[in-house]
């Protein structure tokens, strides 16, 4: 495994993989995952037997599935981490193809059960939902276009990631999935200013996306349902929004008790979208504020250590990768509270399904592999390998 930056300075030889593996990897953010994960499986025992129920399966169909897919994705995760950072750029590369590929298609080949948005494949045994694969491939190439066009006679990378950017959010706004489309632009924001882009354009670049939510709010019966029931003075209770808030407001500290909760037999995403609600009605403002520290330390010791990295592609996909992680998380819970509009986003590890906590696995494992400590060099090393 190649452990080198700028090819300058030359990892140890002969130390075997697998110690190598543990001594360079940050233990406290995977352990974070794992305790995430267990936490999801602790909370789908409690939301997913009421769903199993009206569908006519058996009470653990779900939480065996989230399992199953659970340790698939720990699994993937696992090995994503111990991957070179120039075989995860590879391997990013060709999934971002594969998954950019299946989001174009789904408008003639995608189903959307019955939701008002065409977002998922059906396989018959499942579904597969392709943007959910696309976000961690979508970081990586974005990172590399922009790492590349700051080398000197490089490609005008910016320009290029632009234009995949706004490809890839018209395609999820005619879904239409505003939410997905807000964190993919959302993420090419934060790398374009990561990467040194002036204030300005970025301000003018914030307009846009102004006028384009105003836009679709007057064209988007979807959409404008979704801003109308956020900006309403009142809650109707019989809404999703108003049986989470009232299962966080019963909660309290401590929580009604395990298995005491009631929101899990009136909200039909209790199990994915509204999981805090559960979180917080049965166990309080205990847990949710764990789950909150979990995805904290990811987040925060992740790039504490990419502060240290002095590669730009690597600096780069690392932040992206580490600040969609927190932001996909602050989405769901800002939901469930009511200080964001519902947008049907799910808190990664935490929530059912397949598609979302594998490809959460692969792009945490992304993440994992980027922060994993390396010899950097001296300065000089990497001027000369600039001017090389």
């Amino acid at each position: 495994m190649t452990e080198m930056v700028y090819g300058t300075v030359a990892r140890a030889s002969g130390e075997p993989i697998l110690p190598r593996w543990w001594r360079t990897i940050d233990k406290l953010s995977m352990l974070s995952v794992f305790i995430l994960f267990a936490i999801g499986l602790l909370l789908g025992l409690a939301a997913s037997p009421p769903l199993a129920e009206r569908n006519g399966l058996s009470a653990f169909h779900y939480f065996n599935r989230q399992a199953l897919f659970g340790t698939m994705a720990m699994g993937a995760m696992v090995a994503t981490t111990m991957m070179s950072p120039r075989l995860v750029r590879r391997l990013a590369v060709i999934a971002f193809a594969l998954a950019f590929l299946a989001v174009v298609f789904l408008p003639i080949f995608g189903t959307d059960y019955g939701k008002g948005a065409v977002r998922w494949y059906s396989l018959g045994f499942g579904s597969f939902q392709p943007s959910e694969f696309l976000k961690p491939g979508f970081i990586v190439v974005i990172a590399w276009l922009m790492a590349a066009s700051q080398e000197i006679n490089g490609p005008p990378g910016k320009t290029y990631s632009l234009v995949i950017t706004l490809m890839i959010v018209a395609m999820l706004a005619m879904q239409p999935d505003f939410g997905q489309a807000s964190l993919f632009l959302f993420s090419w924001g934060l790398l374009y200013f990561v990467s040194g882009a002036p204030i300005a354009l970025l301000v003018g670049l914030a307009g846009a996306v102004i006028a384009a939510g105003v836009l679709a709010y007057r064209n988007s019966e979807h959409f404008a349902s979704r801003i109308d029931g956020f900006l309403s003075g009142e809650i109707d209770p019989t809404t999703q929004l108003g049986y989470a808030a009232n299962a966080i407001r019963e909660g309290g500290f401590f929580g009604v008790g395990v298995g005491e909760g009631q929101v899990k037999w009136s909200l039909p995403d209790a199990h994915t979208d509204f999981i805090i609600a559960v979180a917080a009605e049965e166990y309080g403002l205990v847990l949710v504020a764990v789950i909150l520290l979990l995805f904290l330390t990811v987040t925060v010791r992740s790039l504490l250590r990419l502060m240290r990295e002095r590669d730009p592609f690597i600096r780069l996909a690392g932040t992206g990768l580490a600040c969609m992680f927190a932001i996909q998380a602050l989405i769901n819970t800002g939901v469930a509270v009511r200080l964001l509009p519902a947008k049907g986003m799910t808190l990664p590890f935490v929530s059912y399904g397949g598609s979302s906590i594998i490809a959460g696995g692969i792009m945490v494992g992304m993440l994992l592999a980027f922060t994993r400590a390396r010899p950097q060099g001296e300065l000089g090393d990497l001027l000369v390998g600039r001017r090389h």
